[in-house]
């Protein structure tokens, strides 16, 4: 569990990077359809770190995510100047930085899908979480290709540095293997830290089980 002051010093460096990602964008429109999960996020965050922390791996990927998002908002995915440097190095034929936040997509998404379905005791089998919450993965990536899709319908050229393809007709669907892939990862390296961060959250802060229920309403009982 993150501590209280770690999660105010994290949230408000995230809104100062925020605004400073928006001072001067290479393209606003894009900018705002970029960094629009961070402001979807960020107040959910708020709204549910007292009842429902979460592990403070998944905070702090999710705070690496949202940094993702910015830049690629602030630079347009097909401009980020580390992505021109990834290329140079591995000698590609265009900027692969939009492939960084496919895949961040899959990889912090799957291990959000993994912890709420461990610790809501949805799933017990885990071959069947594992099948699930890559499930999460393809079903965000791909929804995440209609919005740009609808963008692209309703915006015409103005979306066009939001698509970021590139010239690459394969675009949409090397965006969701990267997402798959990050996923997948996310599944076989950081599984076991994460769930013992998970049983330390839940002796810290263990369910209202039924005796609990039980015991709150026999003390209610005259």
């Amino acid at each position: 569990m993150l501590r209280p002051s770690l999660f105010l010093i994290g949230s408000a460096a995230l809104v100062l990077l925020l605004v400073l990602s928006g001072i001067h964008p290479f393209d606003r429109t894009t900018w705002v359809l970029e960094i629009f999960p961070v402001l979807i996020a960020l107040p959910v965050l708020w709204a549910t770190h007292r009842r429902f922390p979460l592990t403070s791996l998944l905070y702090s990927l999710i705070f690496v995510h949202a940094l993702v998002l910015m830049v690629g908002g602030k630079y347009s995915y097909a401009r980020v100047p580390l992505g021109f440097e990834i290329e140079g190095l591995l000698h590609l034929g265009r900027n692969p930085y939009d492939k960084i936040g496919h895949f961040f997509q899959g990889f912090v998404p799957a291990l959000i899908a993994r912890e709420i379905l461990i610790r809501g005791e949805f799933v017990r089998g885990r071959k069947m979480l594992a099948f699930l919450f890559v499930c999460v993965v393809l079903a965000i990536s791909a929804s995440y290709e209609l919005i740009e899709w609808a963008s692209a319908v309703a915006l015409g050229q103005g979306a066009d540095e939001f698509l970021g393809t590139q010239g690459d007709s394969w675009d949409t669907q090397s965006d969701m293997l990267f997402a798959l892939i990050g996923g997948i990862m996310a599944m076989l390296f950081l599984s076991r830290i994460h769930d013992r961060q998970i049983r330390r959250l839940r002796i810290v802060t263990p369910p209202a089980g039924p005796a609990v229920h039980r015991s709150r309403a026999a003390g209610s009982e005259p």
